[in-house]
């Protein structure tokens, strides 16, 4: 894995975990359900990349 792949793949949890405390905050409960979900897809998009050692590039 690339120094820049392992970059993106912190961006991906930082930003994670600022959508989860925006949800926390959020008093509109759509918009919390929305931003819950958000931050599970970049979880679960930064695993993935994390297990695969790459961020989605096609098979070579």
């Amino acid at each position: 894995m690339s120094e820049f792949d392992h970059g993106r793949i912190q961006q991906m949890r930082a930003k994670a975990e600022e959508l989860k405390e925006a949800a926390e905050r959020a008093t509109d409960p759509d918009a919390r359900m929305l931003l819950k979900a958000r931050a599970r897809m970049l979880e679960q998009e930064s695993k993935q990349a994390d297990d695969k050692g790459d961020l989605g590039r096609g098979p070579m």
